[in-house]
């Protein structure tokens, strides 16, 4: 048995103005079976997820560092 499929995400390699992103917006609405899109506005949360991660993965790599 398949399963169904209902939605699908795309991200963005980096951020995009608002006014750039158009014709994207409008190829992909071109393709069958799209029934909407929803862009989605970044925010101050985003940074703060970034930093955390940025910060995470720094100390991760001090700590291979201080094992060789």
């Amino acid at each position: 048995m398949t399963d169904r499929i209902n939605a699908l995400v795309v991200v963005l390699e980096k951020d995009i103005r608002d006014d750039d992103i158009e014709c994207l917006i409008n190829a992909i609405k071109c393709f069958r079976n799209v029934l909407s899109i929803k862009k989605n506005v970044r925010d101050s949360s985003d940074y703060v997820h970034e930093s955390r991660l940025k910060n995470k993965m720094i100390n991760a790599l001090y700590k291979i560092i201080d094992e060789l």
